[in-house]
């Protein structure tokens, strides 16, 4: 067994991957609302048919017939299954081969037809009453065998049922593996392509998967179905998509796993090889050529798109920052040379260049200042100084920064300050947070002459609420004719008008 999970990506879900956790919530519904009651209707017919007679006539005839079907070769049981199902019957397991040959159509069909004990066999009256008292227990043929694609002998092309069958699933444990899988690979593509060309693909290459498939096990009785084609054919997609990136997988062969970086096109042979070679030698319980289908489909129909669209593969946001560490290291490096060497004039440039790589670094930010403000009129000096003052101010430490640097700025700024309403809004935001009311206030002063602004009203509370809880209220009276006109209902205003 070979596995290869790539752990390139994370979700975002500022973003969510909605189409790949719809498809997943899809899949569920159907299997627990429809296919789970049914099979456990089989295992309770199961249970209820090893309490009757059949099992000691019907099995034996049963466990010939497949057999039979393992010697033709063709056929999908192969030695090993027949000789599991003989000991089940040694151990008088009768419930768990009724549900195998529920699931062999064309010998239960003979069977019921009377085909298999016939009315020459000794036993056949006992046999037609005891078929006939549990008859009314057994479940009928159903949902998924109806909707799955069948693999009897003149079952057709089902174009309807190699859509549907992708939808199916054999069991609890088959369902869970295939959806992992399926949000592995999913959500990376879906950020790719868009949710809608998304779904599309998965459609087309569970469809291609199924129709492959039945080229080869058409004719071998069962039936076929589950995700698992429409997903090799995500897998094969996301390595086409990434080509020759190199990727980070976990991978897992037989007992022996740990973790590689590979370009990501390396894995579409070895996924296919890998398919191949379980078709020859694994057996035919398992569809491995849905999977090859998956596979070469997926691969055939991104490299047609890609032809046609630009497709931007994800990148992971380590890689990203690895990929910007090392120019602006430098860039940091040759800033701080000229810093020390006291030469300004290629120190201020410099750092505006590592600013340009990291654009919210305090620490940059701080020294491109300094060194600017050697030379107050230049450009530098006012660029840098908003740069600080547009920082988020999330923390106390950014606060400070920006309160340390308005005052140098305010002081040394030629001609003067350069600064948008917007900016000095934000200012007096982090002035009043951080207690240094006199800045917000002269801040303020110059603002009233652009009373209009959709800030100001908001600003001017958080001033004069600063300043009231500060003990500050003749100052903060002196706003309250402009309280009284842009905010007469608000709890501040009233109390300073009650102020004697």
């Amino acid at each position: 067994m070979f596995l290869a999970i790539p752990l390139e990506n994370k979700p975002s879900w500022r973003s969510p991957p909605w189409m790949t956790v719809l498809l997943i919530v899809v899949n569920c519904l159907i299997f627990w609302g429809w296919q789970a009651p049914e099979e456990a209707a089989v295992e309770r017919a199961g249970a209820q048919y090893a309490q009757t007679a059949l099992p000691r006539m019907e099995l034996p005839l049963f466990l010939t017939y497949l057999q039979q079907q393992a010697a033709q070769g063709t056929a999908r049981y192969e030695r090993h299954t027949v000789e599991a199902a003989q000991s089940l019957y040694q151990h008088q397991a009768y419930a768990q081969l009724y549900a195998l040959m529920w699931q062999e159509k064309k010998f239960r069909q003979r069977l019921l037809d009377g085909q298999v004990i016939t009315a020459g066999h000794p036993r056949y009256a006992q046999w037609r009453e005891a078929r006939a008292a549990f008859a009314p227990q057994e479940p009928r043929s159903g949902f998924t065998e109806r909707w799955s694609m069948s693999y009897e002998p003149g079952a057709g092309w089902q174009p309807l049922q190699a859509f549907t069958s992708i939808f199916l699933h054999g069991g609890t444990g088959h369902l869970l593996g295939n959806m992992v899988f399926l949000f592995l690979f999913g959500f990376t593509l879906e950020i790719a392509l868009g949710a809608f060309t998304y779904l599309a693909f998965y459609v087309i290459g569970g469809v291609g998967a199924s129709l492959f498939a039945l080229q080869f096990y058409a004719g071998m009785g069962g039936y076929g179905l589950g995700a698992s084609g429409a997903i090799s054919a995500l897998m094969a997609m996301y390595a086409v998509m990434y080509r020759m990136r190199r990727i980070r997988f976990f991978y897992m062969l037989l007992f022996y796993f740990n973790y590689a970086t590979w370009p990501a096109l390396v894995m579409l042979p070895v996924w296919m090889g890998v398919e191949l070679l379980q078709h020859l030698w694994g057996g035919k319980q398992v569809a491995y050529m849905a999977h090859f289908g998956g596979l070469l489909t997926g691969a055939v129909l991104m490299w047609a798109y890609m032809r046609l669209q630009a497709v931007e593969a994800p990148f992971n946001a380590a890689e990203q920052a690895r990929a910007a560490a090392k120019p602006l290291a430098d860039a940091v490096t040759k800033a701080q040379r000229y810093t020390e060497a006291l030469d300004f004039d290629r120190a201020a440039p410099a750092w505006r260049q590592a600013a340009r790589l990291a654009p919210t670094d305090p620490d940059i930010l701080r020294a491109w200042f300094e060194s600017a403000r050697h030379h107050p009129g230049g450009e530098d000096f006012h660029a840098a100084a908003r740069r600080i003052f547009k920082l988020p101010a999330t923390t106390d430490a950014e606060r400070q920064l920006q309160l340390s640097s308005y005052r140098s700025y305010q002081e040394r700024a030629r001609p003067g300050m350069r600064i948008s309403v917007d900016t000095m809004h934000g200012l007096v935001r982090s002035f009043v947070r951080l207690g240094a009311l006199a800045e917000a206030e002269k801040l303020c002063q110059s603002l009233r002459q652009s009373a209009e602004h959709p800030q100001w009203p908001a600003t001017l509370l958080l001033l004069v609420n600063g300043l009231a809880q500060a003990g500050r209220v003749q100052e903060a009276k002196a706003w309250l004719p402009m309280l009284q006109q842009l905010a007469p209902g608000e709890p501040v205003t009233r109390w300073l008008a009650q102020q004697g």
